[in-house]
């Protein structure tokens, strides 16, 4: 008997459930009515309290949220607003609709960001390539000594291809190999937790769902291929190679890759919640845990969805893809958003590197959302040099209102802006 083989008498899956509530129960007829008896409880009263700064030119931003924040009973988020390079609006919002209270939330709080991590993975690929160490061309399979034995056409899969998420992975057609950690241990006879190998060693091993190059199906196992390509080529770290390049030019020193456990979360980090839950993949004790803490693994999430960040870090991030800077140079902007081999899709937009972007006038639209239970976030960038970020500590889930309708919202505010305020709050956060 190997020591492994107690595996088998492990159910596959990560067996999620919401939690359930149960009825009081139906009280037994009686021949007189019950004397009265009343326990007096205290009366909670929703209240939100902000932090950070809302310039009165941009109040409708502020309305906006704290509006879209009750409706959802959301206990922390952040907004930021920026325009040309220039911080604006810096808000923290806590909404306490009960008990347990929620921390304070400060505009430079970290969330787990999902995501929009992508286009930070973008843009360390683009700077291997701007530094003459990758080409977008090259073939996964040549970077990571991957072998196509299971399907030839995985040598088709390049850099580029990674990036506009043409690989050929269908998550509907097959699975999401980034959330099935139970499956892979299971299948390879690993424990868990499992790590970026098991994963690639379980996926080599099948076939495509469709030829790489032929059509656009978001992959977030792509993304984390990225990241080992990263690692491979850079020598450093994943998280490393991104702090130093990318990051540090920047000016942002907050940003890190976040953990799964809440006795792991960095002191800044704010909790995170779901109605849900599902069987440990952090651990071989098969106990049933809070979703957003050991449901899913967030170190393998690093490239595709595990950065955490505040709603700054992320609109001043997004100013190296505004112009030539110290980051990446025109040409690396110009071939992240390029369009892609499969064109542009029937609404007129298209996924360039990390980024969905459309035509605004003579400029260009880019958008990212980021989901993963405990996690809503909402970033875009404007043709006008406006760019705004929403985080939340929750998603939408059964019984809640709609999270995907924060982009009409924002995008509403900033057109209802008259005036733009000129003062730049950058100095206050970094």
């Amino acid at each position: 008997m190997t020591p492994l083989s107690r595996r088998n008498m492990l159910k596959v899956g990560a067996g999620i459930v919401p939690a359930l509530g149960l009825m009081p129960p139906s009280p037994r007829p009686t021949l007189l009515p019950p004397t009265p008896h009343y326990t007096a409880r205290p009366i909670v009263v929703p209240v939100m309290t902000v932090s950070g700064v809302v310039p009165a030119a941009l109040a409708v931003f502020d309305t906006a949220m704290k509006t879209f924040i009750t409706e959802r009973k959301i206990s922390c988020a952040q907004l930021a607003v920026a325009k040309k390079g220039k911080i604006l609006l810096a808000r923290g919002y806590r909404f306490r609709n009960g008990s347990p209270i929620p921390p304070p939330v400060a505009p430079t709080s970290l969330f787990r960001v999902a995501s929009l991590s992508k286009h930070i993975t973008s843009a360390a690929i683009m700077r291997l390539v701007q530094d003459g160490k990758l080409s977008l061309s090259s073939p996964v399979t040549t970077l990571l000594g991957l072998s196509a034995t299971a399907d030839p056409r995985l040598q088709q899969v390049t850099v580029l291809r990674l990036m506009q998420h043409l690989g050929g992975w269908d998550r509907d057609a097959s699975v999401d190999q980034l959330w099935i950690d139970h499956q892979i241990s299971a299948t390879l006879d690993v424990p868990l937790p499992i790590d970026h190998a098991d994963i690639i060693r379980y996926a080599t091993a099948r076939p495509l769902d469709f030829a790489p190059g032929s059509k656009m199906v978001y992959s977030n196992y792509g993304y984390m291929l990225l990241g080992r390509i990263i690692e491979k080529v850079s020598g450093l770290s994943y998280e490393s190679y991104v702090k130093q390049k990318l990051l540090a030019p920047a000016g942002i020193s907050r940003m890190r890759l976040g953990r799964s456990l809440k006795s792991e979360a960095v002191s800044t980090e704010v909790p995170y919640e779901s109605q849900y839950t599902a069987k440990s993949v952090v651990d071989e004790s098969g106990a049933s845990v809070p979703f957003p803490y050991g449901g899913f693994n967030m170190p393998n999430q690093d490239a595709n969805g595990g950065w955490l960040a505040s709603a700054v870090d992320m609109v001043k991030f997004s100013t190296v893809f505004d112009a030539a800077g110290p980051v990446l140079n025109a040409t690396s902007i110009a071939k992240l958003f390029a369009k892609p081999e499969t064109g542009i899709t029937s609404g007129g937009s298209w996924y360039g590197g990390g980024w969905y972007v459309r035509t605004s006038g003579s400029g260009l639209n880019t958008w990212h959302t980021g989901s993963m239970p405990g996690t809503f976030t909402f970033l875009a960038r404007l043709s006008s040099g406006v760019s705004y970020c929403a985080v939340f500590n929750r998603r939408e889930e059964t019984g809640s209102p709609d999270f995907d309708g924060i982009d009409p919202i924002l995008g509403k505010a900033a057109g209802a802006v008259t005036s733009w305020p000129t003062t730049d709050l950058t100095s206050t956060y970094f």
